[in-house]
């Protein structure tokens, strides 16, 4: 398998493991919701925003944030900078989704230190970044 195939399949891997765990706390939602809980700010996000930032059209994004209001992890309030611009803002409910995430990312961490040891994982990392640097350039 080459490199880019691996890297692909551990993100989907890792992405549906990170689901798993958010929808085992209590939180139902769907692998594709993970483009706005991964961009969202915590003081809110513009719709546009959150689809550049997810590399998604604005169309595609606000279907993601009309299921995700119904589910009632977000809200739409007025931006306070712009009167004519919406914040897409998590609820408590949202934000506590959010923190089933982050606490499933840290077990998943901890196993991947798990099979890899403290140096192997913090040489994975180095890598990953030196990638993910480059292709900023």
């Amino acid at each position: 398998m080459n490199t880019v195939s691996m890297l692909g399949q551990a993100y989907s891997l890792l992405g549906f493991q990170i689901v798993e765990g958010v929808v085992g706390a209590g939180y139902p939602q769907k692998p594709k919701h993970s483009a706005v809980f991964a961009q969202i700010s915590p003081d809110g996000s513009r719709l546009t925003e959150l689809a550049r930032k997810a590399n998604m059209t604005p169309q595609a994004m606000g279907e993601l944030v009309d299921e995700l209001v119904d589910m009632g992890y977000v809200v739409r309030r007025p931006d306070p900078d712009d009167g004519r611009a919406k914040l897409i803002v998590l609820t408590k409910r949202g934000r506590a989704a959010v923190a089933a995430g982050h606490h499933t990312i840290t077990g998943i961490e901890e196993h991947v230190t798990e099979i890899l040891g403290e140096r192997g994982h913090r040489e994975l990392r180095r890598l990953l970044s030196k990638l993910l640097d480059s292709s900023e350039t």
